[in-house]
C-alpha cells in the first residue's frame, strides 16, 4: 500500500503542473471571453413630491378676458373711420360713424317742431288765460244785472275751449320732444362707440364701404374686433374621463409654445358645464386657467398656442421614482450594488405623472434602477455598469 501510494503521489506530483497550467489557460479564456457589463444610466430612488396632473388632449389657446366683434347696430355707408389697426381706444371712445345727413336733418326739424311749439304754446294759452279772466268779469256783470245769462255761458264756454286749445298745444310738445329722443336714437345707432378700454386688433372696412350689421348665426364679418389686452387666460379641452378631477381653483402649470423654456403658473378658473361632443374627435370639457403671473418681459398674444398641467393632488417627503424607468406591469430594473448584477422587482405605487412615480412598496431609499431600458442588451440578470446618476429635484 505504502509503494502505491507512492506511485500515486509522484504522479500527481508529475502531472500537476501540467494541470495548473490548463486551469489558468481556462480561467484566462473566461476571463478574456466574458460579455462586457452593458453600460446603463440609473437613477436613485430618493424622497421627494409626487403630483398628479391632468393635461389637455389637443392644444389650448390664450385668448383675452373681453373681446368684442364689434359693428353698427343700422347698416350703412362709413363716413368717418376714427381708429386705426392696432390703436388703443378708451370705453365710449368714437370708433366710426356712418353716413347720416337725413338723420340729422330729421334731428333739426325736430327741434325745430319743439320751438315752434313752444311759441304755439305762448299764444295758445295767453289768449286761454285771457278769456279765463273775461269769463270772471261776465260772471260779476252778471251778478249785477248787466249781461244776460246766455252771455256768461258764451263767455265761460269760450274760456273753456280756449283752455282745452293750450293743453293741446302742450301736448304737442311732449310729441316733439320724443320725436327729438328718436332722431337722436337714431343718429346714435349710426355712431359705433368702444364698449371697453382695449386695442383694435382688426377693421373690416374702408372709408366710402357699406358696412352691415353682424346678428348671431350670420357669418358677417365685424366691422372692428376689438381686444382688451390687459387680461388673458388660457382656454384648453380636458378629455373628459379626466373632467372629474378638475375643480375651480386649483393650481395649474402653463407652457406656451411661442416662449420656450419657460412656464408660468396659473390657476383654474372655470371648468364648463357640459361636455363638447364632436364629430371624430374625442368628448372634451373646456377649461378656462388664469394666468398668476403673466409674462412680463415676452410679449404675451392673444391666439398664442399653449398647454396646461393641472395639479388635482399631491404627496410630499413620499419614495419616488421617474416615470420613464417603470416597465410595464409595474416593474423596474435593480441595480444590486454587492454583485453589479441588474434584478427585476415588482413595485406598488401610489400617485404619478409624466416625471415621478410614487412608490409604495418594493424599493428602499437609496436604491438605484435603471433609466435607460432601451439600450440594447439590458434585461434582469446581466451585470451592468453605471454611467451616471439623474438625481431627482
Amino acid at each position: 500500500m505504502t509503494l502505491s501510494r507512492q506511485r500515486e503521489q509522484n504522479f500527481f506530483l508529475k502531472y500537476l503542473p501540467y494541470f495548473v497550467v490548463l486551469l489558468s489557460l481556462a480561467v484566462a479564456a473566461w476571463y478574456f471571453t466574458r460579455p462586457e457589463p452593458v453600460r446603463v444610466q440609473l437613477a436613485k430612488v430618493e424622497r421627494g413630491m409626487v403630483e398628479a396632473t391632468v393635461s389637455n388632449t389637443r392644444a389650448g389657446t390664450v385668448k383675452a378676458c373681453r373681446r368684442a366683434k364689434l359693428a353698427p347696430p343700422a347698416g350703412g355707408q362709413i363716413a368717418h373711420l376714427l381708429v386705426k389697426k392696432g390703436e388703443r381706444v378708451k370705453a365710449d371712445q368714437i370708433l366710426l360713424e356712418l353716413w347720416n345727413d337725413d338723420l340729422q336733418a330729421q334731428a333739426r326739424l325736430a327741434e325745430q317742431q319743439l320751438n315752434t311749439a313752444n311759441t304755439r304754446v305762448e299764444e295758445v294759452c295767453a289768449v286761454a288765460d285771457m278769456s279765463s279772466k273775461e269769463a270772471v268779469r261776465a260772471r260779476q256783470l252778471r251778478e249785477r244785472g248787466f249781461i244776460s245769462p246766455e252771455g256768461l255761458e258764451r263767455a265761460e264756454a269760450d274760456a273753456k275751449a280756449k283752455q282745452a286749445s293750450c293743453m293741446a298745444a302742450r301736448s304737442e310738445i311732449a310729441q316733439s320732444r320724443s320725436r327729438i329722443a328718436v332722431a337722436q336714437a337714431g343718429l346714435r345707432r349710426m355712431v359705433l362707440r368702444a364698449p371697453f378700454d382695449g386695442v383694435i386688433a382688426d377693421i373690416s372696412g374702408e372709408l366710402g364701404e357699406y358696412a352691415t350689421p353682424s346678428p348671431p348665426g350670420i357669418p358677417t364679418p365685424p366691422a372692428i374686433d376689438l381686444i382688451d389686452d390687459r387680461c388673458m387666460f388660457v382656454s384648453a379641452p380636458i378629455d373628459e374621463v379626466d373632467a372629474a378631477n378638475i375643480k375651480a381653483g386649483q393650481e395649474s402649470r402653463i407652457v406656451l409654445d411661442a416662449i420656450k423654456g419657460k412656464s408660468f403658473a396659473g390657476k383654474v378658473k372655470r371648468v364648463a358645464p357640459y361636455v363638447l361632443e364632436l364629430e371624430k374627435q374625442a368628448r372634451t370639457v373646456e377649461v378656462e386657467v388664469d394666468f398668476i403671473e403673466p409674462p412680463t418681459q415676452e410679449n404675451l398674444l392673444i391666439g398664442y398656442s399653449a398647454d396646461v398641467e393641472i395639479v388635482h393632488a399631491a404627496h410630499e417627503k413620499v419614495l419616488r421614482i421617474p416615470t420613464q424607468t417603470l416597465l410595464e406591469g409595474k416593474r423596474v430594473l435593480l441595480y444590486r450594488e454587492s454583485d453589479g448584477v441588474l434584478e427585476e422587482r415588482t413595485v406598488a405605487t401610489g400617485l404619478a405623472n409624466w416625471e415621478y412615480t410614487e412608490i409604495t412598496s418594493g424599493l428602499n431609499e437609496g436604491d438605484r434602477v435603471v433609466v435607460s431600458l432601451d439600450q440594447a442588451g439590458v434585461k434582469a440578470g446581466v451585470r451592468a455598469q453605471p454611467e451616471a446618476v439623474k438625481p431627482a429635484k
